[in-house]
């Protein structure tokens, strides 16, 4: 077993979780990224090399996807074969927990191990909300159900190394990628119990409430921005034609066929990370099945709103937002998902980066410290 620790400028909670590590598991090996935190932590990182831990890292921040992505290179070509246990810096893991996570994690398994917390007693309130939100987006992504999809505290086997490094993200999004890649590349996600540990509030946390929201949601906003500009084009020529024609069914049918052609057009290209994986050809049929489906939904709801002497507009609002969910979940699990040629593509594209930033075999960022 390894553990693997980033750090961004942290105190002494890093040290104190390296002598307990050292306490209950005196030969364990221990990997620390310092992701950048300068000249000011030289000290802590000197304490925990002191510690018999291998210390890596590079000059400037890059956060903490790109942390982990470093360690996991460097293990691959210095410490090969052997799983790998992630827990944070800031105290936030018990040794007690870490070791019960290395324990559930099987060699021969494709499944990575979460240490899930159950958020009860005293939790911050952000800590709180920014779970509950991830933990609804990763269920309307994939269908499954995960209760703590912002742990940091995670186990992998040794196979899954090279793809772990294939996901993309650099940040706080980078964990979250995992999970939602993760059943498109084949892996199960298995959970184990662990205690919900904040001290002094989480003041030790390096999370950006606005920027790091943005990119751990970036798949859902892209998706809301793509659907409200499709909304808008929807409903200028759904009205339009309602004055024209002063038919329903065909206001409905010729403003959906041309937002949907706008929205499918946007979505391939620029909101679904695998969108163009699939030949265009072949994401437009399945695209536009869906479209008839949702159509077809679309106009029993408005026509049932209407019957109950709901305005056009109205109906019209009420009807696009009981079907976006469904639109979103579809267009992620079933049009856009990963599938292999995105595999193939990913990796490749990730070894151009990590030899371009110098993580191939044999040039690891950072020195080796013993």
């Amino acid at each position: 077993m390894i553990i693997l620790i980033p750090a961004y400028e942290p105190d002494q909670q890093l040290p104190a979780l390296i002598r307990s590590i050292r306490d209950a598991e005196p030969w364990a090996t221990v990997v620390v990224v310092d992701d950048g935190s300068g000249p000011a932590y030289k000290d802590v990182f000197d304490g925990v090399k002191a510690l018999g831990c291998h210390v890596i890292g590079y000059a400037r921040n890059r956060g903490k996807g790109f942390a982990l992505k470093t360690g996991f290179g460097f293990i691959a070509d210095h410490l090969p074969d052997r799983n790998v246990v992630c827990a944070d810096s800031d105290g936030q893991h018990t040794i007690v927990d870490i070791l019960r996570v290395a324990a559930a994690v099987q060699p021969g398994s494709p499944a990575m191990v979460l240490g899930t917390r159950n958020f009860t007693g005293n939790v911050p309130a952000r800590s709180k909300f920014g779970n509950s939100a991830t933990r609804l987006l990763f269920t309307l992504a994939t269908g499954e159900r995960i209760s703590d999809t912002q742990t940091g505290l995670r186990g992998y086997p040794a196979a899954m190394l090279p793809w772990l490094r294939s996901v993309r993200g650099e940040r706080y999004e980078y964990e979250l990628n995992l999970l939602l890649e993760a059943k498109p590349a084949g892996y199960a996600i298995s959970t184990v119990d662990i205690a919900t540990v904040y001290l002094d509030h989480n003041s030790g946390s390096h999370f950006r409430p606005v920027a790091d929201s943005v990119r751990i949601y970036a798949p859902l906003l892209k998706f809301l921005a793509s659907s409200f500009t499709a909304f808008l084009v929807d409903t200028v020529v759904f009205l339009l034609l309602t004055l024209v024609t002063d038919s329903l069914l065909v206001a409905v049918v010729g403003a959906r066929a041309v937002s949907s052609a706008v929205n499918f057009l946007v979505n391939r290209r620029m909101v679904f990370e695998h969108g163009r994986d699939r030949p265009a050809a072949a994401a437009g049929v399945r695209y536009f099945g869906l479209v008839t489906v949702l159509l077809a939904a679309n106009y029993g709801l408005i026509s049932a709103l209407d019957s109950l002497s709901v305005a056009a507009l109205p109906a019209k609002i009420l009807a696009e937002i009981a079907l976006l969910a469904v639109s979103y979940v579809v267009q992620q699990r079933f049009l856009f998902s990963r599938n292999a040629a995105g595999n193939t593509a990913g990796s490749a594209a990730q070894e151009a980066e990590d030899q371009a930033l110098g993580l191939n075999r044999g040039h690891q960022p950072g020195t080796l410290r013993r």
